[in-house]
């Protein structure tokens, strides 16, 4: 058994990698971006939506949906943009980047932070005016970007979390400012899966989603749960039951015979794509069971409280 200060190092190298090149593609993928997915100057990608709903057979307003996160948002944009494109006709731009955390999307960071000025929360909601800002970080604990002050969860439990949540107050509230006197976007928190190294952070972690959520009148996905054993929410599971979707798509029951799926490779304890992970960060170019599951609950979320 790996030690977890072992394991800890190995989840630090995932983090600031993606998914690789195998030769097949996501089910959900949605057509060739307009910009590069995570790579140059901006790592931000627009997929334009259609203007009315299949079902109501009505003319309908299409959500605008940006999405922002750390390398889980990166591995799995192309999927949440095929479904919210596909289920809302949704007006889609994704610009996450690996390795980052909430205070890389905070405007005043300077050179911090890893994502440049034009990317930043606030910048994009400026210029966008989204409906929805989907915000997914797994939550930085190991001082991977500057901007964290040193600050990590294994040797600063308390100034971690405190951070963290003020951290979350002032992207709120930056985000709320950006709209500039227009309708406000709703942020919509994804809720993690377990942490198979600090599970106690990750739950942590999710209940300040839930609280700022609750506190700023926004909305939270539980996509956690969806990667999650039934009966232990914060207990780290590589295989799950086959859902009835992924039993009716038969790529996504990765284990014939014994109707489980595999949520993570052998080798990666955080990710969800089942592609080798590379230095290269770009979103999951294979069926994942993982990365299905989390973009169906944030779709899911968004069309509950699209109008």
């Amino acid at each position: 058994m790996r030690k977890p200060w072992i394991v800890g190092v190995l989840l630090a190298g995932l983090l600031l990698g993606a998914c690789g090149d195998p030769a097949s593609s996501p089910e959900a993928s949605p057509p060739a971006p307009a910009v590069p997915d995570g790579t140059g100057p901006s790592a931000r990608t627009t997929h334009q939506g259609a203007a009315a709903s299949p079902e109501a057979g009505t003319p309908a307003k299409a959500p605008k949906v940006l999405y922002l996160g750390d390398s889980l948002a990166m591995e799995n944009q192309k999927v949440l943009g095929g479904l919210l494109r596909d289920r809302l006709h949704a007006r889609y731009t994704s610009a996450p980047r690996s390795g980052t955390t909430l205070c890389d999307y905070l405007e005043g960071t300077g050179a911090k932070s890893l994502v440049p000025a034009g990317d930043k929360a606030a910048a994009l909601v400026r210029s966008l005016r989204p409906d929805f800002v989907v915000l997914q970080f797994w939550g930085n604990s190991w001082g991977y970007t500057p901007c964290m002050d040193g600050i990590t969860y294994d040797k600063q439990r308390g100034p971690y979390f405190q951070r963290y949540e003020a951290d979350m107050k002032r992207l709120t509230d930056q985000i709320a400012e950006a709209a500039d006197g227009a309708s406000r976007p709703r942020i919509v928190w994804v809720l993690q899966g377990p942490d198979p190294i600090t599970p106690a952070r990750v739950q942590k972690v999710n209940e300040l989603y839930e609280a700022r959520a609750r506190a700023s009148g926004d909305l939270v996905a539980d996509a956690g749960r969806t990667v999650s054993a039934t009966s232990a929410r914060y207990t780290w599971t590589q295989y799950v039951p086959c859902t009835s979707y992924e039993r009716a798509h038969p790529t996504y029951c990765t284990q014939p015979g014994s109707d489980r799926t595999a949520l993570h490779r052998d080798d990666d304890y955080l990710h969800f794509c089942l592609a080798p992970t590379t230095t290269t960060p770009k979103p999951c170019p294979v069926r994942s069971p993982g990365i299905q599951r989390i973009t169906r609950e944030i779709t899911r979320v968004v069309a509950d409280h699209t109008g």
